[in-house]
């Protein structure tokens, strides 16, 4: 991978997410950045796919959301023809297909897909290769090095949602702070057993105190 490609790919965001006992977290800042120029400081990096499944994306904007056009077109059609959700797995692994099948002309983006489906909670990290890992925690962006130090001191496998979102929302506040390229506010959502919601102006503010 070129040096050019890498910093597309890690410069200028961190998003965070953490897999719980009941859900799974996604967090991210809304700093879009060109170099060290703000492109856009209200950038909405958590996208629903559907009301079980999100992803985050870090790296080209419009990469990122035209794979988000992709999974959304795809778990509607899944759903009209099985009459249920798409399994995160499913999910998962048409996002790795469409890495794979454009990696001649390659989407530069790091996305990460989560949900709940009948498997339970799931989080998954896909690079712009189509590789997929799962994970219980893990972050990507420019910030990431700075929010793995708030992930892996605090994360617990017994974590709960209500915990899980305090320690993504620490972790993305410590990457804005000592990361120049992260920053403009921070988004969370929680994807659980009664599906997709995006945290409010004043329920994040209530687990930051």
């Amino acid at each position: 991978m070129s040096d050019n490609i890498k910093e597309k790919i890690l410069h200028g965001t961190t998003t965070v997410g953490i897999k719980a006992t009941d859900g799974v977290v996604l967090c991210a800042d809304m700093r879009a950045s060109a170099g060290y120029f703000v492109a856009n400081n209200n950038t909405m990096k958590i996208q629903q796919i559907d009301n079980h499944a999100a992803m985050t994306m870090a790296g080209g904007v419009a990469d990122a959301q035209n794979i988000t056009d992709i999974l959304r077109y795809h778990a509607g059609i899944y759903k009209v023809n099985k009459n249920e959700p798409i399994p995160i797995k499913s999910l998962t692994r048409l996002t790795s297909l469409i890495f794979h099948q454009n990696r001649g002309y390659p989407f530069i983006a790091d996305i990460l897909v989560g949900g709940y489906d009948k498997q339970g909670p799931s989080l998954y990290n896909i690079d712009m290769f189509g590789s997929v890992e799962e994970k219980t925690y893990v972050t990507t962006g420019s910030g990431s090095p700075v929010a793995y130090g708030i992930l892996e001191n605090e994360y617990k496998d017994s974590l709960d949602v209500e915990n899980a979102k305090k320690i993504a929302l620490r972790a993305v506040q410590a990457a804005i702070t000592r990361n120049i390229g992260t920053g403009d506010g921070i988004n969370i959502s929680i994807i659980d057993n009664n599906g997709y919601r995006l945290l409010t102006k004043e329920q994040k503010k209530a687990q930051i105190l």
